[in-house]
């Protein structure tokens, strides 16, 4: 039997390339989400790794798609376990029409990964670590005190039972979501115009990102006695956020030079710690 060709008993879906032992081990898979984790791409191991059934599914005899497909789900990663599966169902979905049509650009799927992790994870940590954690916690610790067993059992499965119905629920969610998409797709400029717009989405979030977790300021004074003022107040008043840009532009720049994260890691802690030293930096 071909890679890419199942019975219809064992296709996921009808018309499915991948079958139904292939999306199986992606749920389980996906249960390692936290399992390996890296300052530099983060989840990116782990999400790897729960792709590669899929992978090899399609892209078995295809060396150079393989690589290219295992590259492309190597990049940043970083999402809330409990409903990841949701963003590898729409993966494989379109990983599928990859291999189904060669018109297909595979840079989408990054681009979706990328727009869609950080969305999800917002929803995701605000309701099981914000919420659901709290509320079984409270059940739990409210039968412990009183001695009995039920407190650990009944915590485990309060906040375990309803992760694991959302694991298996989003993971067919976001296949046949993912596969209505691009089954209904009748304009020929839709895939470029969700390109462009994954993309842009995607950037804007990094934007955030680097604006709202890089904190960088120079507290040094200049003036006369009774009208000081720090540099850090003029920078601002000039462009709000232009050191914070300014590292991030740096390390995006030493990066592409092939330097090591681990090496840029220290030099940042050196720099950091010499610079609140002297009062340079803070």
């Amino acid at each position: 039997m071909s890679t890419t060709t199942n019975s219809k008993n064992d296709a996921y879906r009808e018309g499915s390339l991948l079958t139904k032992s292939d999306m199986r081990k992606v749920l389980l898979r996906s249960c390692c989400q936290d399992t390996d984790w890296n300052y530099e791409r983060q989840q990116n191991l782990p999400a790897c790794y729960t792709m590669i059934p899929v992978l090899k599914r399609l892209y078995k005899d295809d060396r150079k798609e393989m690589a290219a497909a295992l590259k492309r789900h190597l990049e940043f990663m970083a999402c809330t376990p409990h409903i990841v599966s949701l963003l590898y169902g729409i993966c494989a979905a379109m990983e599928e029409e990859h291999k189904k049509n060669k018109d297909f650009d595979p840079s989408i799927i990054s681009s979706v990964k990328v727009s869609l992790m950080g969305p999800m994870a917002g929803i995701g940590d605000a309701f099981f670590w914000g919420t659901w954690l709290t509320i079984a916690t409270g059940i739990g610790v409210s039968f412990a005190q009183q001695g009995s067993l039920l407190g650990p059992v009944l915590f485990l499965l309060i906040f375990n039972v309803p992760a694991v119905i959302a694991r298996i629920y989003c993971l067919g969610l976001g296949y046949d979501n993912g596969v209505k998409f691009f089954a209904n797709m009748s304009n020929s400029n839709i895939i470029e115009k969700v390109t462009k717009s994954a993309s842009i989405l995607g950037l804007m979030v990094v934007g955030a990102m680097a604006a709202s977790m890089i904190s960088v300021s120079i507290p040094l004074e200049v003036g006369v006695d009774g009208a000081m003022s720090s540099i850090q107040s003029y920078i601002d008043q000039i462009m709000p956020g232009f050191l914070s840009l300014a590292v991030f532009g740096l390390m995006y720049w030493l990066l592409g030079k092939k330097i090591k994260t681990t090496t840029i890691l220290i030099i940042l802690i050196i720099v950091s710690c010499i610079g609140t030293y002297f009062g340079v930096l803070g």
